[in-house]
């Protein structure tokens, strides 16, 4: 698809991820959309969250126009491999859960795209209640050094070794 066709804001976004397709499409839409829904703009210190069920590039545009990302805590990944979208507004509880509609049958990579772009919300995703509680805060947590390795890790993240020193998750699946 011709990117000059693309709304200017998702030029940005194209260069975050790292090239153009229709999944930048669908994080793009699933963020606005729940920003429109929760009358939330983009997070600045944690006022948002968002859940990912998948690690597809949707979950790029998630984090660049949420704002939410791994390092401040308030994104969050489940492995389920499906194409929905939590989001929470911290300051009431608030949440929206979107999950895209199956497209129709056969579409091309541009005709997909274009779905993306054109497209009502109400024609690519279905809105719903959050499924599972707004996460907690994130947590600053302490870090240890691996008795094995030297490097630091993070406290809770540490297991035991056999002689009761603490070690890393992969020095611990060496012994």
């Amino acid at each position: 698809m011709d990117e000059s066709v693309f709304p200017e804001e998702l030029k940005p976004l194209i260069a975050f991820h790292g090239h153009y397709c229709p999944g930048i499409l669908t994080g793009w839409r699933a963020s606005k959309l729940a920003m429109k829904l929760l009358g939330a703009t983009r997070d600045r210190d944690e006022e948002m969250v968002a859940i990912v069920e998948n690690d597809a590039c949707g979950a790029d545009a998630i984090q660049f126009v949420l704002g939410c990302t791994f390092g401040k805590g308030n994104f969050h990944f489940r492995d389920y491999g499906k194409h929905v979208f939590t989001v929470f507004r911290r300051s009431d509880g608030k949440g929206v859960r979107l999950s895209l509609k199956a497209p129709p049958e056969g579409l091309t990579r541009e005709e997909s795209a274009r779905r993306m772009i054109e497209e009502r919300d109400e024609n690519l995703f279905t809105v719903g209640e959050p499924l599972e509680p707004i996460p907690d805060m994130a947590e600053i947590r302490n870090s240890i050094v691996c008795s094995r390795c030297g490097e630091r890790v993070m406290e809770t993240r540490a297991k035991m070794a056999r002689d009761g020193s603490p070690v890393c998750i992969p020095c611990s699946a060496a012994e």
